[in-house]
């Protein structure tokens, strides 16, 4: 009978748990009060929703033609160009620079507002799959340049990459989507064209998208639902259910470990790197509760 309790835990999703304890835990994992805006919605303006319906249909038309006659590069960085002008918004002849030269070499293109580089962006032919040597020479001009951001594309598929400047220099994908499958009655669909508008930009779409992925992952999921107040919220459900049967939160916590969550969101680099950001935000959460004076009746 244990064995089939505990089993049982394996389903803990379909639990519904009270919204005061769901919200225990988010508070006690909560940033700070700064990084709750993170978790506003990415507002895409009506003018930027009428650009898409317009004139998204005709660039997928065109890319999927460029892609079957196996075009040159050349061909696919005036296509990418129109795309970022018709479809993203940017003024074509101001706004986008060809052949940024960075240090002796050139990338495709640039995004220039205010005369700042917002994003580099590396292309490839329609017909050419994108893969790692390409990102590494997209990463190599971003670095030596000091941006941040790149954007790695053949018209078809879009890649966005956020650069971490460190020792050494990393980087991560921010999102991803294929302009083909893009259908414009997914809301998800729209948020990841609106991070490279002109409109995204001036609201800083990319970086709220960023903060929000860099908070909730399959790594921060994986960490709560470890903690203390994750497994004491398990071990009550269970006893509602079968209050007969004693269960500890040791014997939850690993199956959680053991059958439920992937090797990959517990150990690496990634997973420690969110585990220590966690665990310094809740001890900064239980320090600022403990300097709170008593209220005195």
């Amino acid at each position: 009978m244990i064995a089939y309790v505990l089993s049982f835990v394996n389903k803990f999703q379909n639990f519904r748990f009270s919204t005061q304890s769901l919200r225990k835990v988010f508070i006690k994992y909560r940033i700070s009060q700064d990084e709750e805006k993170e978790e506003r919605m990415i507002y895409i303006p009506k003018k930027v929703k009428e650009r898409f319906s317009a004139n998204l249909k005709k660039y997928q038309t065109i890319a999927a033609t460029q892609k079957s006659k196996d075009v040159s590069e050349a061909d696919t960085i005036t296509l990418v160009k129109d795309i970022l002008a018709y479809v993203f918004g940017y003024n074509k002849y101001e706004e986008l620079t060809s052949e940024q030269q960075i240090r002796g070499t050139y990338c495709d293109l640039a995004v220039k507002i205010d005369g700042k580089i917002k994003y580099l962006i590396e292309v490839k032919a329609a017909d050419i799959s994108l893969n790692d040597s390409h990102l590494r020479q997209a990463l190599n001009y971003a670095a030596n340049q000091g941006i941040e951001w790149i954007v790695l594309t053949n018209s078809i598929d879009w890649c966005l990459y956020h650069i971490k400047f460190g020792q050494p220099i990393d980087h991560e994908e921010v999102t991803s989507f294929n302009l083909l499958d893009i259908n414009l009655k997914n809301e998800d669909d729209q948020r990841k064209m609106f991070l490279l508008c002109r409109e995204g930009i001036s609201t800083d779409a990319i970086g709220v998208f960023h903060q929000h992925a860099q908070i909730l992952n399959k790594y921060t999921v994986a960490y709560i639902l470890q903690s203390d107040i994750v497994l004491t919220l398990l071990k009550k459900e269970l006893k509602k259910l079968f209050p007969e049967i004693k269960v500890e939160a040791g014997q939850i916590e690993q199956i959680i470990k053991n059958e439920i969550l992937k090797r990959e969101v517990l150990e690496g680099d990634k997973a420690k790197e969110i585990q220590a950001k966690l665990k310094k935000a809740a001890s900064k959460i239980q320090r600022k509760t403990e300097k709170k004076p008593d209220v005195l009746s």
